[in-house]
């Protein structure tokens, strides 16, 4: 598990995830998956396509997820 990912989901954030805050997890997983902290030339494109990827899905996730109880603690 990549410690410095956060769980973006209420209750543990008060408020609905930003898209710069499901980047940076998706940033963090990919770099902790390849090894690469930043990668060279010759990888940045799929690099960089595997975090849009991630963080799209990341995105829908967390807007499926039915969080119970959540509507009681607004």
């Amino acid at each position: 598990m990549c410690r410095s990912i956060k769980t973006l989901r209420p209750p543990a954030l008060a408020e609905e995830a930003t898209q710069d805050e499901i980047r940076a997890a998706a940033l963090q997983y990919v770099r902790k998956v390849s090894g690469f902290r930043a990668p060279a030339a010759h990888n940045q494109e799929v690099f960089d396509r595997a975090v849009e990827d991630i963080a799209r899905a990341t995105a829908e996730l967390l807007d499926g997820l039915e969080v119970r109880g959540a509507a009681h603690r607004a």
